[in-house]
């Protein structure tokens, strides 16, 4: 699994514990190795100030909101290594790719879920209204009061069960997301327009998001070659094969997100747990660089 699986859930998925979703930890004393990154003492501030930023995308919200908590102090230094990089991504804000069942898995955990404004999606397209970013626990927080209305929308574990399904069938990528981990602050469902998918994935930049548990493989049995799960897939890891007229889904490269499946009229693909497949178990981040 994971080393949020290790580290954060007793090896089982970190992002079902109830326990980093608590208050508790919400409010707890952060650690001298959290402060170097944050500058804040709880998640509660750290979280305050997230939020903030994104209601910067709703529509005709121009200026922060009164009392907006203290901006970290930069840094002098040479520039980071992308090891540093995702060490600290890893230590305030970081996600793990979801299929379906599993994000639905949190919206069952969770007391509330809050559907907002997407603050990547305003810097990519300069659409304001963009709205594929589901905070969880928000509206708990006394953080909605603090912004004008229409910023959140709070819906109930239905309606957004019904959202993540359509997203699932669009092709847009499900992730779950830690503020000051392991606190779970929220699931996201991405494309070209995010920017954590544009820089890791595109243009080949820092990892800021683990692979999911699992990864994507093909019954031939059932697979008639019609190529509709290769449209789904944003990981460039489904290749199709003229001479058998069958599509086959690289293990080391997929992200086991699921997404491909809702395009398959003949259920020829399936998932499987990430540590069963010997090509695909223990990459989370980059494939291993081959030696000769």
């Amino acid at each position: 699994m994971c080393e949020f699986c290790t580290k954060h859930g007793e090896g089982k998925k970190w992002y079902l514990q109830m326990k980093n979703y608590s208050e508790e930890l919400r409010h707890a004393r952060l650690s001298p190795d959290q402060r170097k990154y944050i500058e804040l003492p709880t998640r509660a501030a750290w979280l305050e100030r997230f939020f903030a930023g994104f209601v910067m995308a709703a529509p005709g919200h121009a200026e922060m909101p009164e009392h907006e908590p203290p901006q970290p102090k930069p840094r002098a230094m040479r520039p980071p290594t992308e090891a540093e990089i995702v060490k600290e991504s890893q230590v305030v804000h970081f996600g793990q790719v979801l299929p379906i069942e599993d994000c639905e898995a949190v919206i069952d955990l969770v007391d509330s879920i809050t559907r907002l404004p997407c603050g990547c999606r305003l810097m990519t397209t300069g659409k304001a209204d963009q709205r594929y970013c589901f905070g969880v626990g928000i509206d708990a927080w006394g953080i909605l009061g603090k912004f004008p209305d229409g910023s959140f929308e709070v819906l109930n574990k239905r309606e957004a069960k019904r959202l993540f399904r359509e997203f699932d069938r669009e092709g847009l990528i499900h992730s779950v997301w830690t503020g000051v981990t392991p606190y779970v602050v929220g699931l996201c469902n991405c494309d070209h327009d995010c920017a954590a998918y544009r820089g890791y994935i595109e243009q080949n930049g820092p990892p800021n998001f683990f692979r999911a548990e699992y990864v994507a493989q093909v019954d031939w049995d059932l697979c008639t070659g019609c190529k509709s799960c290769m449209r789904q897939c944003q990981f460039g890891s489904v290749f199709y094969s003229s001479a058998l007229g069958k599509v086959h889904i690289d293990p080391a490269r997929c992200f086991g997100c699921g997404v491909c499946r809702a395009a398959c009229k003949k259920d020829a693909i399936s998932l499987m747990p990430r540590q069963s497949v010997p090509e695909a178990a223990n990459i989370w981040l980059r494939p291993p660089v081959k030696t000769a």
